[in-house]
């Protein structure tokens, strides 16, 4: 699917044909789609390529006079809550035309034309900075609501002995990898376009990449605490669990025994052999006073 975008009078508008200087969003592009964007757009297609690939890591290069930046952003699974990950976005940027390549629709992106006057397509490396502050925004938000998730699983764990919660911080925990080496990856590209050498960087746009460096920090750190927290409930909490077996296996071995005392007794009382006073009420008195007897000792060694 392709859509363009042109800031007209200060404001982001979609138009239905290609202009100078607009915005051309690309999502998972049909092979019709692709040939257009390479040969009446005539984009590189070695970077049409990379982009629709969902393992090409964050980099940033440049080829003919072409630039191409691309950046990994949060994609969250709506079947699956504590299960987050991203997807390569690519913003490819020519003398006439800025195109963001993407396989999937992302948040990043529908936020971004939601704001009509948060974008000027006309100034394409200020546009391209805007895209990473958003992207780092949106780990931000993504990271608050793994917080969020968390909280609720920890409460749900002291109420629950199942393996069904910590499954869920183990995803969670999970998530936060996958979170972690994306936004350090992002940080290496930010880092490369600090330097200016592929894209020139004029005052105006180094205040929006100081603040876009300045989120992605912030993101990874949070990443690296959230990481940290998950990995030590899951680890408190596993061996809570652990210990709470232990306990029950502890009461149920030591009913066991007292269980075990009376039938020891009249089965040496039921058979025939010369045992004093061989009468029920005898064996029942001899059974209760060891089982008495046996379960004091039980519950002086804290079996109880």
């Amino acid at each position: 699917m392709i859509r363009y975008f042109k800031t007209i009078d200060n404001v982001l508008v979609e138009i239905k044909e290609i202009k100078k200087d607009c915005w051309i969003n690309v999502v998972n592009p049909k092979s019709d789609e692709f040939e257009l964007l390479t040969k009446e757009i005539n984009i590189n297609s070695e970077f049409l390529k990379v982009s629709l690939d969902e393992e090409e890591r964050s980099h940033v290069d440049l080829d003919k006079g072409q630039k191409i930046v691309i950046v990994d952003v949060p994609l969250d699974f709506e079947n699956n809550k504590t299960a987050y990950s991203t997807i390569p976005l690519s913003i490819i940027i020519t003398e006439d035309y800025i195109i963001t390549v993407c396989l999937s629709k992302t948040s990043v992106i529908s936020q971004l034309i939601n704001l009509n006057s948060y974008l000027n397509t006309n100034h394409k490396t200020q546009m391209l900075l805007k895209l990473l502050y958003r992207t780092a925004s949106a780990y931000l938000k993504m990271l608050k609501t793994v917080g969020r998730v968390s909280d609720e699983i920890e409460k749900n764990l002291h109420k629950s002995q199942r393996n069904k919660e910590l499954f869920q911080m183990l995803s969670l925990e999970k998530s936060l990898v996958y979170l972690s080496t994306s936004l350090k990856a992002n940080e290496s590209t930010i880092e490369k376009i600090s330097r200016g050498q592929i894209i020139k960087i004029d005052y105006e746009d180094r205040e929006i990449l100081d603040d876009v460096s300045i989120e992605i920090k912030q993101a990874i750190e949070m990443c690296n605490i959230y990481s940290r927290i998950l990995s030590g409930i899951t680890s408190s909490y596993a061996s809570i669990i652990s210990n709470n077996l232990n306990i029950v296996m502890k009461i149920l071995t030591s009913i066991t025994i007292l269980m075990t005392i009376p039938n020891t007794i009249f089965g040496f009382y039921g058979m025939n052999v010369n045992l004093p006073y061989p009468t029920w009420i005898f064996a029942v008195i001899i059974a209760l006073i060891t089982v008495l007897m046996v379960a004091f000792i039980l519950w002086i060694k804290k079996m109880f």
